[in-house]
């Protein structure tokens, strides 16, 4: 077995705990956010570094809503069949049409296999549209998704070639790039770098200014607690 697929990366071994309860954090946000726990994960990293600072550097690679050279850029970790991050997905399209250019989101996959065993095959899916129809594509899929799962992994497989037609794509073709398992890795590498990041649950996000400074939402929350950190950060630019 490929155990880089396993969702558990080098720098991560297993220990007898559970991460629980609220996750607390600095700033103007809540500290009771709305999240989907990772279990049984504890990091290698130096502790003395903030683990946000080990967040894998935007790169062609990633999906990417917004203009790339906005001065703010949010990378999201999600998991399609996560409730919270079907209203984040909502919460941040209203971000991104609000501020203009001044904000990306980056969207990255953190399916949770222990809660919801059918998001890893669906971030795939997203992954396939991508392949066949580029950026444009990933998002019109990811969105109907979104807009379509009941979540808590109750949306139906059999869906997801008809949503490939619904945006435009070749159902054939799009079954061939999903039964072949080729974007596992890739998922795979998305995960284990939320969890390096510090991701203990979905959605898992964070705020990067232009100067650097990193700014975590380790939840789902309301657009207002979201335009308060980012007039913020805008105003200290």
């Amino acid at each position: 077995m490929n155990t880089n697929k396993l969702y558990i990366p080098g720098a991560i071994v297993l220990a007898g705990i559970i991460i629980a309860g609220a996750m607390i954090y600095s700033g103007n946000l809540s500290s009771d956010p709305q999240t989907a726990k990772v279990s049984d994960s504890v990091l290698k990293n130096d502790p003395s570094v903030p683990k946000e600072e080990y967040l894998k550097p935007i790169s062609s690679e990633d999906h990417i809503l917004g203009n790339l050279s906005a001065p703010i850029k949010i990378v999201e970790y999600s998991d399609t069949e996560c409730p919270f991050c079907k209203n984040f997905h909502l919460t941040m399209h209203q971000v991104v049409e609000e501020y203009g250019g001044q904000v990306a989101w980056v969207y990255r996959h953190f399916p949770l296999p222990q809660l919801h065993p059918k998001a890893p095959k669906q971030a795939e899916a997203t992954e396939c549209a991508a392949e066949l129809g580029g950026n444009d594509a990933f998002w019109n899929y990811i969105d109907r998704i979104f807009k379509i799962t009941p979540s808590n992994n109750g949306l139906d497989m059999a869906l997801l070639p008809e949503i490939a037609e619904y945006v435009g794509l070749d159902r054939g073709s799009f079954q061939e790039c999903l039964d072949s398992g080729r974007h596992e890795q890739k998922i795979a590498d998305d995960y284990n770098s939320a969890v390096e990041s510090g991701g203990r649950g979905t959605p898992f996000s964070i705020i990067i200014s232009k100067d650097g400074k990193k700014t975590v939402i380790p939840g789902t929350l309301p657009y207002s607690s979201i335009k308060s950190v980012i007039d913020k950060i805008l105003q200290e630019e």
